[in-house]
């Protein structure tokens, strides 16, 4: 054998699976449930939260942008019918296999090219796999629409009768979250509590929103947190009022509002937490704005009850703007799912919103989603981010940060 041979198959690391294979097997029953309700006779899941939450697979690059000879087809295939799910990949990640999966049954092509989406058909066709309806990820990052269609093509040559999106079949399974899920959300809150007091640490003026982000980030790592889904925001003065770019150069001055967004990630699972930092005492009526906003959250937490609609939630909000003065004035108010992500987002596709028709949405019992409180400020002094998790345990319900959510002023 060369080193090549005796490398891949003898050395690995010791695995690395964060949760119990009954846990996965749960998760199976319940997804195969759900294809049998829509359906869907084979799943091929290759998007990467549902490739961890099926299987545990976790990887830094998952060839999103393709490449001439490495086509991002390695995914994960539900038989409706069948207990063992399949996971297929090329053989230069053959060892990751080994490290992150409790998938048994895991079938590895020789060669990193194209011929990867052939072996995964054939491999399917052989098992009579490729009958009936196939459900695709369509509304996912990975693998591009460009491969899935190919893929899709290949598939019914060999046998599939028709092929529909699938994008909300783990989607909505991994929507209520088990205890194991919410202990480890519970981690990340206690996380990003530790990034926020490092940026207010490390917050002075000369200092640049880059090095901020730097030492928070340090101070997360150090507690044990990963990176996050999202680059996390670090904006002062008048980029308070841009939250999604990115962490820059520019300086720190006396008088500035800074947003920091903390993502913190434990084992995957994310839990938000923003704060609005003012550099020196604030303008009155800036700070007013910013204690009027951080009020909304005793709001939401009165009535984000489980079971109820959460239109009922978003209707008293609203209400509460506009008494406070604040309506009009607004970002975003509103919120989003939250678990298992992978860059380049940790935004979860359940999601509701002050300002719209929220339908017939309720809360539930291992529900995640964060809330956002965003408003421009007086005086063009910017924009005060305000973000906290709540999290929906049996009859329960609290935010997963425990920092006041008042402007912190830094002298």
């Amino acid at each position: 054998m060369n080193n090549c041979e005796i490398v891949v198959e003898f050395v690995c690391p010791e695995p690395n699976t964060v949760f119990a294979p009954i846990e996965y097997r749960s998760r199976l029953e319940k997804v195969r449930a759900a294809m049998h309700r829509a359906g869907i006779d084979l799943l091929y899941a290759a998007s990467p939260e549902s490739l961890f939450y099926l299987s545990g697979y976790q990887a830094l690059w998952y060839q999103t942008q393709v490449l001439e000879n490495w086509v991002p087809i390695g995914g994960i295939a539900v038989h409706v019918d069948h207990e063992e799910p399949i996971l297929f990949d090329s053989e230069g990640e053959k060892s990751l296999c080994r490290y992150t999966t409790v998938t048994r049954d895991v079938r590895i092509l020789d060669r990193r090219d194209m011929a990867l989406m052939d072996f995964v058909v054939d491999q399917l066709k052989r098992e009579g796999w490729t009958k009936g309806v196939l459900g695709l990820e369509m509304y996912s990052s990975r693998p591009p629409r460009a491969i899935s269609e190919q893929f899709q093509t290949k598939m019914e040559a060999a046998g599939i009768g028709r092929t529909v999106d699938a994008t909300a079949i783990v989607n909505h399974v991994r929507h209520i979250k088990s205890p194991q899920e919410l202990a480890f959300t519970r981690t990340a809150g206690r996380i990003a509590e530790v990034g926020l007091e490092a940026a207010r640490r490390a917050m002075r003026p000369g200092v640049t929103e880059i090095e901020v982000w730097g030492e928070v980030m340090r101070a997360v790592a150090q507690a044990g947190g990963e990176n996050p889904s999202i680059t996390l925001p670090v904006d002062a003065g008048p980029k308070s009022a841009v939250p999604h770019s990115l962490p820059s150069r520019r300086v720190i001055c006396r008088g500035d509002i800074v947003n920091v967004d903390v993502c913190a990630v434990y084992n995957r699972y994310h839990s938000d937490c923003s704060r609005s930092f003012s550099i020196g005492a604030p303008l009155p009526q800036v700070a007013a704005v910013i204690e009027k906003s951080a009020r909304s959250f005793d709001i939401l937490l009165t009535h984000a009850k489980v079971g109820r609609p959460v239109q009922e939630a978003c209707d008293a909000l609203k209400a509460y703007y506009k008494e406070a003065g604040l309506w009009g004035d607004q970002w975003w108010t509103g919120g989003y799912e939250l678990g298992c992500a992978f860059p380049p987002s940790w935004v979860g596709p359940w999601s509701y919103d002050v300002d719209v028709d929220n339908g017939a949405k309720i809360f539930e019992s291992g529900m995640v989603v964060n809330y956002e409180s965003d408003f421009y400020l007086p005086h063009a002094a910017g924009m005060s981010l305000l973000i906290d998790t709540l999290v929906f345990e049996g009859d329960d319900v609290q935010f997963n940060n425990r920092l006041p959510k008042d402007l912190i002023v830094v002298e």
